[in-house]
C-alpha cells in the first residue's frame, strides 16, 4: 500500500513540476544548508587534499552535457528537484549556485535578495568537529549572516525583511554525524546514543535560531534516511545487512528534530516549517522496489568493493548502465532517480513524507 501511495504521489507531483513556470515561483530566494545530499558544488572551491569532492566523472554523466559539478549524484539531488517545483525564478530550474561560487560578484543577484545561495558542504555535519577541511553548518549560518547584511545594504533592512521572511530556508544535514560519532563507538550503550542525540538536536536548534534571528521564519527540514543501509555501512556487516545502530541513531535524531522543530514554531512569532522524510521515502523504495521502478537496492551503481560500498565513484570504478534503476548512486547517495521521487513526495506528499504538512502547502500558505 505505502509503495502505491507513494508512486502516486510521484506521478501527479512529478506532472506538477513540469508545468511550473518561472513566472509562478512561490518564493523570492532558496537558501540551502546541509551535507552532501545538497552541496551542488561548494567543496570544488575548498583547498586541501583531505576535502571531499565529486568533480570529476562518473559524477555528473546524467547531467547537461555529462560533466561533474561536485553533486555526489549522476545528475540532480534532491534540491535541484525541489528548485525544478517552481519553488523560486532561477535561469535554469534547480538548486541556487554555490555559495563560494558567486560570494565576490558583489553586484550578483545573491545580494539583491533575488534567488538565494546554496552554502552545503559534503562531510559536513552539525557539529564543528564533523567533517575536515569543509564548511560545518556554525561556518554556513555565519556566511548566510555576511549575504545577509549585504542584502540589507542593496535593498534596505526593511525590504531585506520582508524577502528574507518569505524566503525558504532548507536544511539537510546530521548523517555525517552519526557516521562519526560509529566510528568511534559502534557500539554504545542506550546511555551515550541518547546523550549523543540530545547534544545534537541542541546544536540543531541553535542553527536553526540562528537563522530565525537573521531574518528566516520558513524552514523546510530534510530528514536522515536510513544510513545503516547505504552500501557502505552494508559492507562492514558480515552478512551484508544494514547495520542497526546506525539507523537507530539516524530514527532518534529524526524524532528529537521533529519535537525541536514544534517547540521552535510554539515559541517563535512568525516561525513556519516542514520536515521532509527522506527516511520514509527510502524505506518505500526499500520495501516496494518494483513497483517505484528499481531493480536494485543494496548495490551502489558506481564503485567498487562490497556493493560497490568500498569506495567512491572515480573514473576507475564500476559504473552501471541501467542507473535509473539502482537507489543508490555510490557508496553513500541517492541517483538522480531516488532524489527526483524524494523530493517531489516531499513537495507534494502526504503526511508520511512530509509533516505537519508539505513543503508546497508551507511555500504556498505565506499568499
Amino acid at each position: 500500500m505505502a509503495g502505491q501511495m507513494i508512486l502516486m504521489i510521484a506521478l501527479v507531483a512529478v506532472a506538477i513540476c513540469a508545468v511550473g513556470d518561472a513566472a509562478a515561483a512561490k518564493v523570492p530566494a532558496l537558501y540551502v544548508f546541509g551535507d552532501s545530499t545538497a552541496d551542488v558544488g561548494n567543496n570544488n572551491y575548498l583547498a586541501g587534499a583531505a576535502v571531499p569532492r565529486a568533480n570529476f566523472p562518473h559524477n555528473g554523466i546524467d547531467f547537461a552535457t555529462s560533466r561533474p559539478t561536485g553533486r555526489f549524484s549522476n545528475g540532480y539531488n534532491g534540491v535541484d528537484f525541489l528548485g525544478t517545483c517552481g519553488l523560486v525564478v532561477f535561469p535554469v530550474p534547480r538548486s541556487p549556485p554555490p555559495f563560494l561560487a558567486v560570494a565576490n560578484k558583489t553586484s550578483s543577484q545573491l545580494f539583491r535578495g533575488l534567488q538565494g545561495a546554496n552554502f552545503a558542504s559534503a562531510g559536513s555535519g552539525i557539529l564543528d568537529t564533523t567533517g575536515s577541511s569543509i564548511i560545518p553548518m556554525s561556518m554556513q549560518v555565519a556566511q548566510f549572516a555576511t549575504v545577509q547584511r549585504n542584502i540589507s545594504a542593496h535593498i534596505s533592512k526593511e525590504a531585506a525583511d520582508s524577502v528574507l521572511s518569505t524566503s525558504l530556508f532548507l536544511i539537510s544535514t546530521g548523517g555525517n554525524d552519526i557516521f562519526a560519532f560509529f566510528s568511534r563507538n559502534s557500539t554504545p550503550t542506550a546511555v551515550e546514543k541518547q546523550q549523543f542525540v540530545a547534544n545534537l538536536v541542541a546544536l540543531y536548534t541553535n542553527h536553526v535560531k540562528a537563522l530565525y534571528d537573521l531574518g528566516a521564519r520558513m524552514f523546510a527540514v530534510i530528514d536522515v534516511p536510513p544510513i545503516g543501509c547505504c552500501p557502505y555501512p552494508r559492507s562492514l556487516h558480515p552478512l551484508g545487512a544494514c547495520i542497526d545502530v546506525l539507523n537507530e541513531l539516524a530514527r532518534g535524531l529524526n524524532k528529537s528534530v521533529k519535537d525541536a522543530m514544534h517547540g521552535l514554531s510554539a515559541s517563535f512569532s512568525g516561525f513556519k516549517y516542514s520536515i521532509g522524510s527522506s527516511h520514509a521515502v527510502v524505506q518505500s523504495i526499500m520495501k516496494h522496489p518494483q513497483r517505484l521502478g528499481f531493480k536494485e537496492v543494496t548495490t551502489a551503481c558506481c564503485g567498487s568493493g562490497r556493493f560497490n560500498g568500498g569506495s567512491g565513484c572515480t573514473p576507475n570504478a564500476t559504473l552501471c548502465d541501467n542507473r535509473h534503476e539502482y537507489l543508490f548512486w555510490d557508496l553513500l547517495h541517492p541517483t538522480h532517480a531516488t532524489s527526483k521521487l524524494a523530493a517531489v513526495a516531499i513537495y507534494n506528499g502526504s503526511l508520511r513524507f512530509a509533516a505537519p504538512i508539505n513543503f508546497r502547502q508551507l511555500v504556498e500558505d505565506q499568499h
